[in-house]
C-alpha cells in the first residue's frame, strides 16, 4: 500500500512533533511505501485551512539512519544525534552514494501538504492509496478538538480528494514519553489503519475515519472501539486571556513550541496569563463602556471540557481514550457522523503479526462488545416464542459489559435470544433512572406471556417488582437480600454463630475470629471497645512488650466501604487511636459532604458515611511467599456462583493479587507517604490493586495456577491443589451458614443468580510439612472484575461464558433432573455446595 504521511505538528521535535517518525518507519516495517508531506513548522489548531495567495515552498527533510532513535525521541546518553537534517534542494544524484529517505517540508498548512503531496511532489511514483494524516502531539476528541484540528484537517481535505484517509492521534497522559509506550501504539496504530483500509465500506457510507490511540502501556492488547464525537462547548472562557500590552518581547515567537507543549500537557491552566487586564475606566452616564487596548494571549482552558467527558454518558470518544481504549469514529466529510449503528461496539482487528510480546492476552477479545443494539426477533413456523428469552444487559462497568453480552450469545440457542434496551440510545440504567421491565416488553410485539426474561443490571436498577410479579419466568442476577455475607461484620456474626453450634465446622480454622464494633466520633473508641476482651487483653499484653517482634499485630477494616478504603494494621491501643483521631481531623479539614470524593480513584482514606461498623481481627504473619513474586504478599481472588436457592460453584481459574512492594513484617517500620506518623507502609501488606498506581501494578495480578509450586508439594496433591480444596470447602460452607443459620440476611431466590468475588490469604505454615492455610478474608458481590485487567480478561470471559451456560440451562429451560444434570456442561464450575432450602 502506498501512504501518503502529512500532519499538523510539523517535521520531527522533542517539543511538538515527537511521533511521527516512530509512526513511519513502523508503516515501513510492515511492507508499505510511505510518502511524508509535512509543514515545515508547527501548524495545529488551523483545521482544514489554505493560505489564499500564497505560493508555497518546500524544503527536504532526511530522517536519521535505522540506527538510531526515531527522530523527535529524546536520545539517551551515549546515543547520537537523531534529529535529522533539512536541506534547501532534494538529493541529486551527482552528490554520490545512495539515495537518502527523504520528506517535503512545505511552508503551508495540513490541507496543502494533501494537495501537494497527492497532485505534485510524489507524481512519478505508484498511485497513493491512503492519506493518513497524524498522529497528532495530542487527542483529538470531543467537538471542541475534533473542529479545530489541523489533523483532522488534513483527513478532511483527502476525503474530498475522493482519496481514503484516516486522522491519526496519541494521546498522552503525561510528558514521559517512554519510547517504548511510543513504539508500541505506532505499532497497535499500524495494524488499526491496515484493518480500517481492508474493511472500508464499498457503499460511500464512510469518507474519514478519526482514530485516537491513548499513549498507554498495553494499548495493543487494550480494545479497539467505534465511538461517536462527544459534543461539548467551550466555556465562557474560550481559548484567550486578556493582558496589557507591553513592549513587544522578541524572544515570546521563540518560545511557541515550548509553550504549545506546556498546553497539550495541561500545565497552564485556566487564565494562566502573566499579566491580566484590569476592568476599564467607568462608563460615561447613559453611555457605553470604553474600549481598553489590550492584547489576547492564546491560553485555551481545557479543564471544563475534560470535565464535559466526565460528565457524559460512556460510549464517546473522549471516554473511551479515558478508559485506554482506542477509538475510532467513522465520519463523513460534510460534518455528519457516519455509520452510527456501529457507536460502542468493537472493532475488529486481524492478529497481530509483530512480535508477540505485544500482546500478554491468552484468548482473542476481538469478538467482544461494548454494547448491545436490539435485536430483532427471528420467526420460525417450527419454533416455540415460549423458548425465546428476552435479555436487559446493562451491567454498570464497559469492562465487563461486552463479556456478559457475548458469553449470553454463546449459551443461548440460535435465534432464541433477544436484546432490550432501557431506552433508545441509553445502555447503563441508573438508580436515579430505574429500569421499569414491564414497560419495556410491553413494546416489543409477538413475545409469548410465557417466554423467559433476564435482567442483568446494577442491583440498585433491577426491576424487583416485576420479579415479584412474574417469578416463574423471570431470571436476576441478585438476590434481594445478602448483606449476611458481603457486610464484614454480618459475616464475622454469621460465621460466629455458625462455628459455635458448630465447632467442628471448616470455618472455625480459615475464618479469624473477628471483633465488631461500632463508633461515631474518635473520642468514643475506648467505650466502643468495653466488650472487645480478646483485643483489650491483647493490646495490653503488647503494651508489656519492649520488642515489638513478640507483639500480636492487628488489622482493622470499616465494614461497610470497599476497595481497600480504611484498611490499617495497629498493635497497641495508642496505635489505633491515632487511626481514629487522623481520620476525623481529614474529616473536619475537607467537611463531611466532600471526603472521600476526590478524583483520586486510589485514595485509600474512607468515607464519613462508613465511619461507624469496624471490624478487627488478627493479622496473619507470615504469609506464604512464593518464588519467582520478589518476596511480595498476595491474596486469592475466587469467582463464584450461586444459583437459585441454593447450589454454590467455584470457578477453578482463581487470581492472585500481589502487593505494591516486597513484604516486610508489621514491626518493621517503612512508613509510606499517607500513612501514620511511625505505622507500617502498607504497600508491602494490602493485596487489593485498587490502591496500586498503574505505573506500580505491574504484574499484580496473575493466574494462581501459574504462580511456582510452594514447598512441600509432596505425594500426590501439590500445595496448590491443596489450598484449592481448601477454598472449595470454606465457600460451600460459608454459603450454607448464611443460608441456613442467618436467614434474615441472606434469601437466595430459585429465579435469580448472582456472582461473588471471595478474597482469600493463605498463611504459612511454620512446619515444612504442614499444608499452607486459605484465610476466607471477605465476601464481594458485584466483584471489581476490571481489577482483573485487560490481560487476564479470558478468566473474566470463560466465568461468564460458564456461569451463564448454567443459568440457560437450568433458570431458562428448567433443566434439573439427574438426566440433565449428568449431561451439565459446568466448563471449570466446581460444584461446592448443594443446599435445599425449599426454594428452587
Amino acid at each position: 500500500m502506498h501512504i501518503l504521511v502529512v500532519n499538523d505538528d510539523g517535521p520531527p521535535s522533542t517539543h511538538s512533533s515527537p511521533y511521527v517518525h516512530s509512526l513511519v518507519r513502523e508503516l515501513q516495517q510492515a511492507g508499505h511505501l510511505v510518502s511524508v508531506c509535512l509543514p515545515h513548522t508547527q501548524r495545529s489548531w488551523i483545521g482544514k485551512a489554505h493560505i489564499i495567495g500564497q505560493t508555497v515552498e518546500p524544503t527536504y527533510y532526511r530522517p536519521p539512519p535505522l540506527s538510531l532513535p526515531p527522530a523527535g525521541i529524546v536520545p539517551q546518553d551515549g546515543e547520537a544525534d537523531n534529529a535529522g537534517t533539512t536541506h534547501t534542494r532534494p538529493f541529486q544524484q551527482t552528490e554520490g552514494g545512495d539515495a537518502p529517505e527523504e520528506w517535503v517540508l512545505v511552508n503551508g498548512t495540513p490541507a496543502s501538504c494533501v494537495q501537494i503531496g497527492l497532485y505534485h511532489v510524489f507524481r512519478e511514483r505508484p498511485p497513493i492509496d491512503l492519506v493518513l494524516s497524524g498522529p497528532n502531539y495530542g487527542r483529538n476528541t470531543t467537538a471542541v478538538f475534533a473542529l479545530s484540528s489541523g489533523t483532522l484537517g488534513g483527513a478532511l481535505e483527502a476525503a474530498t480528494c475522493n482519496k481514503p484517509s484516516i486522522a491519526l492521534s496519541y494521546a498522552f497522559f503525561s510528558k514521559n514519553h517512554d519510547r517504548d509506550i511510543i513504539a508500541e501504539a505506532s505499532r497497535h496504530a499500524v495494524r488499526v489503519v491496515e484493518a480500517l483500509y481492508k474493511q472500508w465500506p464499498q457503499d460511500k457510507s464512510v469518507d474519514l475515519y478519526s482514530v485516537n490511540v491513548p499513549l498507554v502501556s498495553g494499548v495493543s492488547t487494550n480494545k479497539t472501539v467505534y465511538a461517536g464525537i462527544l459534543q461539548n462547548y467551550w466555556s465562557s472562557g474560550g481559548c484567550f486571556v486578556a493582558e496589557d500590552v507591553v513592549k513587544d518581547d522578541a524572544a515570546a515567537a521563540s518560545a511557541t513550541d515550548v509553550e504549545e507543549e506546556k498546553i497539550r500537557a495541561g500545565e497552564l491552566p485556566a487564565g494562566s496569563a502573566s499579566a491580566i487586564a484590569t476592568p476599564g475606566t467607568t462608563s460615561p452616564a447613559n453611555g457605553p463602556t470604553p474600549i481598553t487596548h489590550r492584547h489576547f494571549k492564546w491560553a485555551p482552558q481545557f479543564t471544563d471540557i475534560y470535565r464535559s467527558v466526565d460528565e457524559a454518558p460512556p460510549g464517546n470518544d473522549g471516554w473511551a481514550v479515558r478508559e485506554g481504549l482506542t477509538s475510532i469514529t467513522p465520519l463523513k466529510a460534510n460534518f455528519f457522523q457516519a455509520a452510527t449503528q456501529l457507536h460502542q461496539t468493537e472493532f475488529q482487528l486481524d492478529p497481530p503479526t509483530t512480535d508477540k510480546s505485544t500482546s500478554a492476552v491468552d484468548v482473542p477479545i476481538s469478538g467482544l462488545s461494548t454494547a448491545e443494539p436490539v435485536a430483532e426477533k427471528e420467526a420460525s413456523s417450527t419454533s416455540d416464542p415460549a423458548d425465546d428469552l428476552y435479555a436487559l444487559i446493562a451491567y454498570e462497568d464497559p469492562y465487563v459489559q461486552p463479556i456478559i453480552v457475548d458469553a449470553l450469545k454463546a449459551a443461548m440457542p440460535n435465534g432464541r435470544l433477544n436484546f432490550i434496551t432501557a431506552a433508545p440510545g441509553s445502555t447503563v440504567p441508573t438508580a436515579d433512572e430505574p429500569i421499569n421491565l414491564q414497560n419495556l416488553l410491553n413494546k416489543i410485539d409477538n413475545r409469548a406471556a410465557s417466554s423467559k426474561v433476564l435482567q442483568i443490571t446494577p442491583y440498585e436498577a433491577i426491576d424487583f417488582d416485576y420479579v415479584a410479579k412474574h417469578a416463574s419466568s423471570t431470571i436476576i442476577n441478585s438476590y434481594i437480600i445478602r448483606k449476611a455475607l458481603i457486610r464484614k461484620h454480618f459475616l464475622a456474626n454469621t460465621v460466629e454463630q455458625w462455628v459455635a453450634k458448630r465447632p467442628q465446622s471448616v470455618l472455625a480454622d480459615h475464618v479469624q475470629r473477628t471483633e465488631a464494633f461500632e463508633v461515631d466520633y474518635a473520642e468514643f473508641l475506648d467505650d466502643a471497645l468495653i466488650e472487645a476482651f480478646d483485643l483489650r487483653a491483647s493490646l495490653d499484653a503488647n503494651e508489656e512488650l519492649e520488642n515489638e517482634e513478640g507483639r500480636k499485630w492487628w488489622i482493622l477494616k470499616p465494614s461497610m466501604s470497599d476497595r481497600g478504603q480504611g484498611i490499617r494494621l495497629f498493635s497497641t491501643m495508642d496505635g489505633l487511636q491515632a487511626i481514629f483521631d487522623g481520620w476525623e481531623a481529614e474529616q473536619e479539614e475537607a467537611g463531611e459532604e466532600g471526603y472521600g470524593d476526590d478524583e483520586d480513584d486510589h485514595n485509600d482514606a474512607v468515607a464519613a458515611a462508613d465511619l461507624r461498623h469496624f471490624v478487627v481481627q488478627p493479622y496473619i504473619h507470615p504469609p506464604l511467599l512464593l518464588p519467582d513474586t520478589d518476596g511480595r504478599k498476595f491474596h486469592i481472588r475466587v469467582y463464584v456462583l450461586c444459583l437459585g436457592a441454593l447450589r454454590v460453584y467455584v470457578h477453578r481459574d482463581m487470581l492472585a493479587l500481589f502487593a505494591a512492594k516486597t513484604y516486610t513484617p508489621p514491626w518493621v517500620t517503612e512508613s509510606g507517604d499517607d500513612e501514620e506518623e511511625g505505622g507500617p507502609d502498607l504497600a508491602a501488606h494490602l493485596t487489593n490493586t485498587c490502591l496500586q498506581d498503574e505505573a506500580d501494578k505491574g504484574d499484580s495480578v496473575r493466574r494462581f495456577w501459574d504462580l511456582a509450586e510452594p514447598e512441600g508439594s509432596e505425594g500426590s496433591t501439590s500445595v496448590k491443589d491443596a489450598i484449592f480444596n481448601q477454598i472449595c470447602r470454606v465457600t460451600g460452607e460459608v454459603f450454607e451458614a448464611a443460608a441456613v443459620a442467618a436467614p434474615i440476611h441472606f434469601q437466595p431466590l430459585g429465579h435469580a443468580f448472582e456472582v461473588y468475588g471471595l478474597d482469600f490469604l493463605v498463611s504459612a505454615d511454620a512446619s515444612s510439612t504442614s499444608t499452607p492455610t486459605a484465610w476466607l478474608l471477605e465476601v464481594n458481590a458485584f466483584p471489581d472484575f476490571r481489577q482483573t485487567g485487560t490481560g487476564l480478561m479470558d478468566v473474566v470471559a470463560q466465568f461468564w461464558k460458564d456461569t451463564l451456560r448454567l443459568v440457560v440451562q437450568r433458570q431458562v429451560y428448567g433443566h434439573t433432573s439427574e438426566e440433565d444434570e449428568a449431561k451439565e456442561d459446568r466448563g471449570a464450575l466446581v460444584l461446592v455446595k448443594d443446599v435445599a432450602l425449599g426454594r428452587r
